[in-house]
């Protein structure tokens, strides 16, 4: 069971997760045009496009093919937390008249390609950018959601405006005590080792495991901080920094009957302490308070690893926490431990 928000569902009630009986109110798309592509994936491309009404800039998200399901679970969420601390708005929702084309018309965000923005980033600039995507787990976890994509390509940075946004709520879901879930969800280069080890009653906690691999590219300047060449190779690549010793422990402890026939899987590897992948071009970015709040997020142990609440509180974000909170970035205003409070 997670340890934080476990029961933030069952309190909210069916209205709020119940995506299956769903009722979406479908726009037309004669209001948006296209400009250009953008991107795309296994299941949706994206363009940047304007309101022809207000001229403005945003994004469409043209969704593939796929289950009625899950087009109405990303609706659902996105309609749940739009408006949240660093959550990109949903702006609305269109069909064809031929009803074989959805999309979703997104707030725009002028972002900075990871490749080109990792290697620049301050110390400041590090604090202050995983500070405001952590205000934004927490703010989802606090309302039962887990993302389970979180990656750069995934958090969209304008940093000339210094904003931030969690994008592409497509493999979010509603979280449940001891429910199990599809282990193919996320990036390999940031799923946790739960996803990796086929444990299916994973909680928040995974999404933080993907904020410490972000941050350990941002403080080593590694566009991938553990790069493997398919998912057992991601799982070396893992117990070669954090070793054997505690990942035993984990399995023990939850019961995970993990088998490989992957001879490197079958080694011992020692813990490598973080301060061995300090150089002279990351060290005015690596700094104590760095690497301790980097060690509370990169636990094997989901239950171990720190919550994002827990992670603002850490005193390496001393400097970026005394910003003012808005009423809708502050879930505090929403929800406590306690209860939730009205909406």
């Amino acid at each position: 069971m997670a340890r934080v928000y476990a029961h933030a569902n069952a309190r909210l009630g069916p209205n709020w997760y119940d995506y299956d009986n769903f009722k979406i109110e479908w726009s037309t798309p004669e209001r948006y045009e296209v400009i250009r592509r953008l991107g795309g994936g296994r299941y949706s491309e994206v363009f940047e496009g304007v309101d022809m009404v207000n001229s403005d800039r945003c994004i469409v998200k043209v969704l593939k093919p796929v289950a009625a399901k899950k087009i109405n679970r990303e609706i659902k969420v996105l309609r749940n937390i739009t408006g949240g601390a660093n959550i990109v708005a949903l702006l609305d929702v269109v069909r064809d008249p031929t009803a074989r084309y959805h999309s979703l018309i997104m707030e725009y965000v002028d972002n900075t390609e990871w490749k080109s923005l990792y290697p620049v980033l301050t110390e400041v600039d590090i604090k202050y950018y995983i500070f405001q995507l952590l205000k934004a787990l927490d703010f989802v976890h606090s309302r039962g959601i887990m993302h389970r994509d979180v990656k750069p390509g995934n958090v969209m940075i304008d940093h000339r405006r210094r904003k931030l946004r969690l994008i592409d709520w497509g493999l979010a879901e509603f979280y449940h005590p001891g429910q199990t879930y599809h282990i193919r969800v996320g990036s390999r280069y940031y799923k946790g080792p739960e996803l990796l080890v086929g444990y299916k009653e994973y909680d928040y906690s995974l999404d933080i495991w993907s904020v410490g691999c972000m941050l350990a590219g941002m403080l080593f300047r590694k566009e991938h901080f553990f790069k493997g060449a398919d998912n057992d190779d991601q799982l070396l690549k893992i117990m070669k920094v954090l070793g054997t010793d505690t990942f035993d422990t984990y399995l023990q402890t939850h019961g995970i009957a993990f088998e490989t026939d992957i001879e490197g899987l079958l080694q011992s590897y020692p813990r490598q302490p973080w301060s061995r992948f300090i150089n002279a071009d990351n060290q005015q970015n690596a700094t104590g308070e760095a690497l301790d709040l980097l060690d509370k997020m990169l636990r094997y142990d989901h239950q171990k690893r720190l919550t994002a609440k827990e992670a603002q509180a850490h005193s390496y974000f001393n400097l970026v926490r005394l910003e003012p909170a808005t009423a809708k970035g502050d879930s505090t205003d929403y929800v406590s431990d306690s209860g939730f409070c009205s909406m």
